[in-house]
C-alpha cells in the first residue's frame, strides 16, 4: 500500500463507519490518482493529490457535483466527504459501475442534460471561483451573458496566454467588438446551470443505463456552452443531440455559437499544453475578430 493511501484509508474507515479491506489503482484520475475503495458493504471511488490547490479543487468539485445532484435532473455520484492528511488531499464518493452508452443512453443523457439547463437563476456566474482542468475560473456575478463571456472567460485566459508568451498581443480582440458579438449570438438567454466542462470523459452511462455527471467546472451561463464543448473532441452519439435539442431548440446562430464557444475551451487547452493549440485558437480569433 501507498504512504499516502496507508494514512487516509483509517480516517475513511472511520467517517463511513465501514472497513476498508482493499483498495486499488483505477483509470479516472487525468490530474489526481485514483482508486477503487473496497469496503465490507460498499465500493467507493477516492482520488488522492498532494498539489497545493488540490484541496481547492476538490471543495470545488464537490460544490458542483452538490450544485447538479440538488436539481435532481440528471445524476451524480454522491460526494461523501473531501479532506486532507499530511498534505495529500483526497475525495471520497460513490463509484459508479459504467458500461459503453447505446443510442438510448446518449437519448436519456441528452434530454436529462436539457433538463438540468432548465435550471435557472437571475444572474450569471456562480457562487463562488471554480476550476475548469487544473486552472482556475472566475465565475463574478453578471447580469449580462455577453459582459460574463467576456471578462470571466475569454479575457482571462488570454491574457494567460499572452503573459506565457503563447499568442501576441495583437491577437487580443477589442472589448467592445467582442462583447457586441457575443451579445448578438447569444440573444436574450436565461442562465442555465452548466456543467461547464462537457467532453466525453466527463459523463459516464451506468449498468443500468442511468447517465451520470462527472468532474464538472458548474456556473449559471449559456446553454449552448455545454453543446460547444460536447462537439469539440468528437462529438457525442446523434440520438444525444435530437434528444437535447426537442427540450431546447437551436438558434439561428448555432454553428457560430459552437464555435465561438470553443474558443474558451481551445484556449484552456493552450495554456495547459502548450503551442499545439496554436492554430486552432489563432484560426477562431482571426474569422470572428
Amino acid at each position: 500500500m501507498s504512504k499516502p493511501l496507508a494514512h487516509i484509508l483509517p480516517y475513511i474507515t472511520s467517517y463511513l463507519g465501514e472497513r476498508v479491506v482493499n483498495a486499488r489503482p483505477v483509470y479516472g484520475g487525468d490530474i489526481s490518482s485514483a482508486y477503487c475503495v473496497d469496503t465490507e458493504t460498499g465500493q467507493y471511488f477516492l482520488k488522492v493529490n498532494s498539489d497545493a490547490s488540490a484541496l481547492g479543487m476538490f471543495y470545488s468539485e464537490q460544490e458542483g457535483l452538490q450544485a447538479i445532484e440538488e436539481t435532481k435532473t440528471i445524476a451524480v455520484p454522491h460526494v461523501h466527504f473531501v479532506d486532507s492528511i499530511d498534505g495529500q488531499a483526497f475525495l471520497i464518493m460513490d463509484l459508479v459501475e459504467s458500461k459503453r452508452p447505446d443510442t438510448s443512453d446518449y437519448h436519456r443523457l441528452g434530454s436529462q442534460l436539457a433538463e438540468l439547463h432548465l435550471c435557472s437563476q437571475a444572474d450569471f456566474g456562480f457562487s463562488s471561483d471554480n476550476f475548469i482542468g487544473s486552472l482556475p475560473q472566475q465565475n463574478n456575478i453578471h447580469a449580462n451573458w455577453a459582459e460574463f463571456h467576456w471578462f470571466e472567460r475569454i479575457l482571462p485566459q488570454l491574457q494567460l496566454a499572452l503573459r506565457d508568451g503563447l499568442i501576441q498581443s495583437q491577437m487580443i480582440p477589442e472589448e467592445e467588438r467582442a462583447i457586441t458579438l457575443f451579445r448578438e449570438i447569444s440573444g436574450d438567454i436565461r442562465p442555465a446551470l452548466l456543467h461547464g466542462d462537457l467532453w466525453g470523459g466527463n459523463y459516464l452511462i451506468a449498468a443500468d443505463g442511468t447517465p451520470f455527471l462527472i468532474d464538472p467546472a458548474v456556473y449559471y451561463g449559456h446553454s449552448m456552452v455545454d453543446i460547444a464543448m460536447s462537439r469539440l473532441f468528437g462529438g457525442f452519439g446523434a440520438g444525444f443531440y435530437d434528444a437535447y435539442h426537442e427540450i431546447i431548440p437551436k438558434s439561428p446562430y448555432y454553428d457560430i455559437q459552437i464555435e465561438l464557444y470553443q474558443l474558451y475551451y481551445l484556449l484552456v487547452h493552450l495554456n495547459l499544453f502548450g503551442s499545439s493549440y496554436y492554430s486552432s485558437v489563432a484560426s477562431i480569433l482571426k474569422r470572428y475578430f
